[in-house]
């Protein structure tokens, strides 16, 4: 790797691990920037994973003011990551080559669809209290289930899992955003972390990549949950949407032509 893909990937992944922590679309810009470096899409894709172990952990880290007093609600929700991290990567791990390349564009499409439809975080998050008003709170039984789906799919691929897992939190748990998106940095690291120990075990890393992006996913980790708490979101969000849909188009040109 020449030092301009390794600086290239390092500015990626910090601008992937903001972009993680402001609209859950991490992997749409880490993940085609290693297809950029010539990585093919699977090795890219765990690659991938693996890299964003350090933005979890810079997330988490920077997250600490919020998760005081949720230390019960985690014990289960992070089980429920554990178990859909690990079967997300089983799944990836028996799709062929060839067919994840051709499930991708869909995947990109649908989570930058969802994240162009969905209402701000701060309206969800009314929305959430609302319901919860005049009556003390309980999370509602089948929120570790919900949590175990979001889990496979961040497992399996992820653009758009942080995007599911914050709506979820807002809408069931009576939380406001900063820290909703402190649950969603913590159960979807640990289901990264899951299924990234499984690729490292039983799959191809390509380390001269992971290692550049690594160290921008911590950056951007680290920064993202101040910049949640600071910065106007809407606009950014549907500009990474609409980026979103472009590359879904050109993947799947490239996958199906």
């Amino acid at each position: 790797m020449s030092v301009l893909e390794f600086v290239l990937l390092v500015l990626a992944g910090v601008a992937a691990g903001l972009t993680g922590s402001i609209a859950g679309l991490a992997s749409l810009i880490s993940y085609p920037a290693l297809l950029a470096t010539g990585i093919p899409p699977v090795t890219a894709n765990v690659t991938n994973t693996v890299a964003l172990v350090l933005n979890g952990v810079g997330s988490v880290s920077a997250s600490r003011p919020e998760l005081r007093g949720q230390g019960r609600r985690l014990v289960g929700l992070c089980l429920a990551g554990v178990l859909g991290g690990a079967v997300g990567a089983v799944l990836l791990l028996l799709t062929p080559s060839a067919a994840f390349e051709r499930i991708v564009p869909w995947l990109i499409a649908a989570a930058s669809a969802a994240i162009l439809v969905q209402r701000a975080p701060r309206e969800l998050a009314a929305e959430g209290a609302a319901g919860q008003a005049g009556r003390p709170h309980r999370d509602q039984w089948w929120l570790p289930l919900v949590v175990f789906v979001i889990s496979i799919y961040g497992g399996y691929f992820g653009a758009a899992a942080g995007v599911l897992m914050l709506a979820t939190f807002l809408l069931t748990t009576g939380e406001g955003v900063p820290r909703g998106n402190a649950l969603k940095n913590v159960v979807l690291g640990i289901a990264n972390a899951v299924a990234a120990l499984g690729y490292v075990v039983f799959s191809s890393i390509a380390w001269s990549a992971a290692v550049p992006l690594a160290i921008g996913f911590l950056v951007g980790g680290r920064l993202g949950p101040g910049v949640v708490r600071r910065v106007p979101q809407t606009l950014l969000r549907r500009v990474i949407a609409v980026a979103g849909l472009a590359l879904a188009v050109r993947l799947g040109l490239q996958a199906y032509g």
